[in-house]
């Protein structure tokens, strides 16, 4: 594995079904509201079809570090409501599958996100820094998870 090589397994769990897990992360445009400490802009570039098949889009992130990335994504694969694959270039090339399983009221949430950095702050200090850059991921999914536990809260309140 190439210094700049990563990969990250993250495990979240929250009260929902796997179906309004979905439908909440397959909506990309939607974290730049929900998950703002990461997430600067989206813009779709393809709207997809049937559950986000095709989906792409351009996005500016951060994470805590003084940093941002410029990245594309395009959903290759779906297995509505158990999860998605997603494709990644720019700052970084890689490949993320989200997976979803129902376990009573809460979702078991799975993300395996494997990636080069390319962005060549990242590549040519990922030698060095790596646990920092993995720190700063943990960071910033620890941030996705709250977000996603308040905005299946939001979009529960205003279903009734």
């Amino acid at each position: 594995m190439a210094a700049n090589d990563y990969q990250f397994l993250t495990h979240w769990r929250v009260a929902g079904t796997a179906a309004e897990v979905y439908d909440v992360l397959i909506q990309g445009v939607e974290f730049v509201r929900w998950w703002p400490e990461v997430y600067l802009r989206v813009d779709e570039t393809d709207p997809g079809r049937e559950h986000g098949q095709g989906k792409a889009a351009d996005l500016l992130t951060k994470g805590k570090l003084p940093y941002k990335l410029r990245w594309s994504m395009r959903i290759v694969e779906t297995n509505y409501p158990r999860g998605f694959t997603l494709d990644a270039t720019g700052d970084f090339v890689g490949r993320g599958v989200w997976r979803f399983e129902q376990s009573g009221d809460e979702v078991d949430i799975a993300y395996d996100w494997r990636l080069r950095a390319e962005k060549p702050l990242l590549r040519w200090l990922s030698a060095l820094l790596k646990p920092v850059f993995e720190a700063n991921h943990r960071w910033a999914m620890a941030k996705g998870e709250e977000g996603l536990r308040r905005e299946l809260a939001r979009r529960r309140r205003h279903a009734v």
